[in-house]
């Protein structure tokens, strides 16, 4: 069967340059050291992947054949300074580069420039809380749990139940005692597992309290 120019195109544009059409948008935010400096925080239309998301709004500087970011909007990685830019999603450092990651809707995708001299891998951080438990990971929500004292205030808000164990996959919300605080790590087998000591109501009425921070140490 023959196939008009007008459907092709229509075709093309659909699905665009080997993505996919996905309606909804995500929320963009640039920042420098650890989340202490805002610079950016745009919308941007979801099924794209981080790297053209992060190309819309911003003047951006590649290498390696547009794989990896070097600057973003004039602010460029250096060897010498031990800083570059380090991207997450939901709170979750990918695993593979901004060229593959596509972001999906709610998603939060967070470009932070910082040094990297003795600091080690950062895999998780509560900056975009209540992320990844709301919208998830790569479109997948995990179940989601909330234990301790207080877990009722926070169940609601997380999309989760309160247990007393966090099930193999599930992402944990673990409210503890202790000098107040606010981490996050990886757990085995898949998910996340945050840990809070402090006002668990506050936290419910505004949960950008800790808006942009790696972690909150005791």
């Amino acid at each position: 069967m023959k196939r008009s120019p007008v459907l092709l195109l229509a075709v093309a544009l659909l699905v665009g340059c080997g993505g996919e059409r996905t309606h909804g948008t995500a929320t963009l935010w640039v920042t420098r050291d650890r989340g202490a400096h805002v610079l950016l925080v745009k919308q941007v239309p979801a099924g794209e992947t981080a790297m053209q998301a992060l190309e819309r709004v911003t003047t951006l500087k590649t290498r390696y054949g547009g794989r990896y970011v070097q600057g973003i909007d004039g602010v460029e990685g250096s060897l010498a300074e031990g800083r570059d830019w380090f991207y997450f999603v939901n709170g979750i450092a990918p695993a593979v580069g901004a060229a593959e990651f596509r972001i999906h809707p709610g998603d939060v995708e967070w470009w932070d420039y910082r040094s990297w001299k003795g600091s080690g891998e950062v895999a998780v951080v509560v900056g975009a809380f209540p992320e990844p438990f709301v919208h998830g990971f790569r479109g997948k929500v995990r179940p989601a749990v909330v234990i301790g004292a207080g877990a009722k205030e926070l169940a609601g808000l997380l999309h989760a139940r309160v247990a007393t164990t966090g099930p193999r996959g599930a992402n944990v919300f673990r409210i503890v005692a202790g000098p107040p605080h606010f981490t996050a790590r990886m757990r085995p087998g898949g998910g996340v597992e945050f840990a809070f000591a402090g006002d668990v109501r506050a936290l419910a009425r505004d949960p950008a309290e800790y808006r942009y921070r790696y972690e909150v140490g005791p």
